[in-house]
């Protein structure tokens, strides 16, 4: 009797989580690091980061709402040059102009602690804010807003 119970509880809990955590169609069209470093060189976008790792629950609850939001695709995709890094990755970037793994871009030049978190990049390739926080949609719309008031600014760096 409690295996069945058990096996039930199990069972709703993978058809209540798995939709939020398995979701990836997102409408944001995201880049490579790589790409989007070259791309911001020439067209002047800034870059945002979406740092995440797979075991952030957080993480996947954001790619289903908040990246999933068609006002913040919207602005996301014709305004910045959006990116995924996944803070695990063995792969060699460049973040601000040292090239490291995305954990030691995280740690030692980004400067953070948790995931998930966003990385804004000016063209130059400099990092210019940070910040890790999970966001519902309308607050990263109005991120993104706030962040586009002072792309003037950030794009001379």
């Amino acid at each position: 009797m409690k295996h069945s119970v058990l096996v039930i509880a199990l069972l709703m809990c993978f058809v209540l989580v798995s939709p939020v955590l398995c979701a990836n169609d997102s409408p944001i069209r995201w880049e490579s690091y790589s790409e989007a470093l070259t791309a911001a060189q020439k067209d002047h976008k800034l870059i945002f980061v979406d740092i995440y790792a797979d075991w952030c629950v957080p993480c996947r609850i954001m790619e289903s709402n908040a990246f999933a939001d068609k006002n913040a695709a919207k602005i996301l995709n014709s305004r910045f040059h959006p990116v995924k890094l996944n803070v695990d990755s063995k792969d060699s970037i460049l973040c601000d102009h040292k090239k490291n793994t995305p954990e030691r871009c995280f740690f030692d030049v980004w400067e953070l602690n948790g995931v998930p978190s966003f990385v804004v990049i000016a063209p130059s390739g400099l990092t210019v804010l940070t910040l890790t926080q999970m966001l519902e949609p309308d607050e990263l719309r109005l991120l993104l807003f706030q962040f586009l008031e002072k792309e003037k600014e950030w794009i001379s760096k």
